[in-house]
């Protein structure tokens, strides 16, 4: 508290200390600041007029200038509201004109100091994430996203291709970028195609280039992104969506590493990194004739498995708080933060869009929020799939003990197999993350008739 005259000293104090705070008094601007420079402290309370020397907008400088998180309130005299306002603009957490209501004062402080310990929080909680969690841009704490950090930076630095597998939404692209950011080629170009937004009749010439006169409107000779990617990487996402004489066309590339533009005959030497990506079943496109089985062995020399957003639910707070920071960037103030009751909303709901929908309901929130924190009620989780369908129940001719034991196996069936999945089927490991003996395992696979294809 920075106050020149004793008798308002005696009463904030003894006001601050009876509300159960501790009370540092500077009687003038130079040793408020002498102090700031000595010690911590949670907040700053300062009159804006002190007599002789450094006035209160003196303190406020000092203070931010040292530590721009800690909250500075000031107190004005009848009449200076306007240079209050001026403080305001100039980082005060909030002012008091006198003469102050006591209530009003507690109130204020409490506003402030609770401020300030949600800003405290969600810089820890940005420094736990990047000394824990984070790899790049991904974020991720759980046994399936620790698997994936493995896998990148097994994988990085070799020319092996990568399908990326997993649902719209979960970071496929990210993955790409860190493969490449990683690796040897980090100075050469990364370029990234969406297969799907590409036209069937434009794909080639997309890709591959064309020569000039090899189609009406073909004036010059064009590169193809395989070109434009010579010695970096290029990440060919949703290539599910490839059309099947393209396949036959970028599977030549990967075993020959030459390419032809369309309406040309020269076979030109490529030498790229390619990453591709699906939300497709390509197993079952495959199958159904649809992708190429010869192009699917050779994309898939290593698979990353990307888990769904409503899997990994612990990681909610950690990626809210990355996009608030990312927000704050762009628009040059301050980061947000996110009420207790938010988050839990957050953590509640399934998110059939994965992480893009949370960046999306992240970013609409703190733009349309009303104060530094979003609200519970200022969240637009739009669809779920929760609810969508309503529970399968069996027939009410079927005798309780079958169906009791029916829906038994089926959830043990559906457990197990998630878990053998997630752990690649390893039966030590999967019976460690699911806290069985390994044998009790091996005899529940074999009663529930599990096979090792399956997983």
């Amino acid at each position: 508290m920075v106050e020149d005259e004793r008798g308002i000293q005696l009463a904030l104090s003894g006001l601050l200390k009876k509300a159960g705070y501790e009370v540092v008094i500077a009687s003038s601007g130079q040793e408020a600041m002498e102090r700031l420079d000595d010690e911590r402290f949670d907040l700053v309370l300062t009159d804006l007029a002190l007599g002789q020397g450094a006035d209160g907008m003196a303190v406020l400088a000092h203070s931010k200038n040292l530590r721009s998180e800690v909250p500075v309130v000031m107190i004005t005299a009848h009449g200076n509201e306007k240079i209050a306002v001026e403080a305001m603009k100039s980082g005060a957490e909030d002012y008091l004109p006198k003469p102050f209501d006591n209530d009003e004062m507690r109130l204020v402080i409490k506003k402030a100091l609770e401020r300030t310990q949600l800003v405290r929080e969600h810089r820890l909680l940005l420094d736990r994430i990047q000394r824990e969690y984070g790899f790049g841009s991904i974020i991720g704490s759980g046994r399936a996203m620790q698997r994936v950090f493995e896998t990148i930076k097994k994988v990085s630095e070799t020319d092996l291709t990568v399908l990326v597998r997993g649902e719209s939404g979960t970071g496929k692209e990210l993955v790409a970028q860190a493969l490449h950011q990683r690796s040897a080629r980090r100075d050469r170009p990364f370029v990234a195609v969406n297969c799907a937004a590409i036209s069937k009749e434009l794909v080639e010439s997309e890709l591959f280039g064309h020569e000039k006169g090899a189609f009406t409107g073909a004036d010059a000779m064009r590169q193809g992104r395989f070109e434009a990617a010579e010695g970096g990487t290029i990440f060919l996402d949703e290539i599910g969506d490839m059309p099947l004489d393209t396949q036959a066309k970028v599977l030549r590339v990967l075993q020959e590493r030459t390419l032809e533009r369309v309406g040309g005959t020269k076979p030109i030497p490529i030498d790229v990194r390619v990453v591709a990506a699906t939300h497709r079943d390509l197993e079952s496109e495959v199958e159904a004739g649809d992708f190429r089985e010869d192009l699917y062995y050779r994309l898939k020399v290593v698979e990353i498995d990307l888990p769904p957003l409503r899997d990994r639910a612990d990681d909610i707070p950690a990626l809210a708080a990355r996009f608030l920071e990312r927000l704050a960037e762009r628009l040059g103030r301050e980061a947000m933060t996110v009420s207790p009751g938010a988050l839990k909303k957050l953590v509640q709901h399934d998110w059939p869009g994965n992480v893009r929908e949370l960046r999306n309901v992240i970013e609409k929130s703190a733009v349309l929020a009303s104060g530094d924190t979003i609200e519970a009620d200022e969240l637009d989780l739009g669809r779920s799939r929760k609810g969508d369908k309503k529970p399968e129940l069996p027939d009410a001719d079927v005798p309780f003990a079958d169906a009791k034991k029916n829906a038994l196996e089926n959830f043990e069936r559906a457990f197990l197999l998630r878990a053998l999945r997630e752990n690649e089927g390893n039966i030590s490991r999967t019976a460690e993350a699911i806290g069985m003996v390994r044998q009790s395992l091996q005899q529940k696979i074999r009663e529930l008739g599990l096979r090792s294809e399956e997983w």
